[in-house]
């Protein structure tokens, strides 16, 4: 990616990543800055590029997923997660799990 894409991924990482607490959204800024972050960032778009047209996009690293999908009602519909794949603040989900199945 040229130096005008990199900026443009970041701006979007941080569309989602800047609604958490301000500790947290600054460490999320702090992680892709830099560039060896940011190379392990993929990006997958589905759509068209047209305002006001269907289109889904996906921002995927190690660390985070980001999925945006308006392509019902004439593109009038709007999903979109934000996920942090290495703790979901916190929260190890499946470990919970597990452990909760062990003591049954």
């Amino acid at each position: 990616m040229n130096n005008e894409q990199r900026h443009l991924l970041r701006r979007l990482v941080t569309l989602y990543t800047g609604r958490a607490p301000e500790f947290l959204a600054d460490a999320y800024d702090t992680h892709y800055a830099s560039d060896t972050v940011l190379d392990a960032v993929h990006l997958g778009w589905a759509g068209s590029t047209n305002a006001g047209e269907p289109h889904y996009y996906r921002v995927q690293d190690p660390r985070v997923l980001i999925e945006y999908d308006n392509t019902q009602r004439y593109a009038n519909h709007a999903h979109s997660v934000w996920r942090d794949l290495t703790s979901d603040f916190g929260l190890d989900v499946l470990a919970e799990h597990r452990a909760h199945i062990a003591h049954e």
